[in-house]
């Protein structure tokens, strides 16, 4: 079994209201954005329920690719708004694992 190592640095969630975000949206495909949505809101679902964590994949304005382990407890159309009460755009969001 080939076991895969996630080259993306994880940072603690108190980190992000540091970080600056761009404003243009990271995926272009109009199809991956709605499963980003679908997905967002499946993890608002999962934290405010069950208080499941997952792992959102972002960009930062410079370019840098992050990855958080944490709760999401809401989503509108344009941010997502974590466990700590910080918030990520979600036009800055690349992807969320389920575990």
């Amino acid at each position: 079994m080939e076991t895969f190592v996630n080259p993306i640095p994880m940072v603690e969630k108190e980190v992000i209201p540091s970080l600056r975000f761009g404003h243009d949206d990271v995926l272009t495909d109009p199809e991956a954005r709605k499963k980003r949505i679908w997905d967002l809101n499946r993890a608002a679902s999962l934290g405010n329920v069950y208080r499941g964590k997952v792992e959102i994949t972002f960009q930062t304005a410079d370019g840098e690719q992050r990855r958080v382990d944490t709760t999401v407890w809401a989503v509108d159309d344009k941010y997502m708004t974590l466990k700590a009460g910080c918030s990520i755009p979600v036009s800055s969001i690349i992807g969320i694992e389920f575990f």
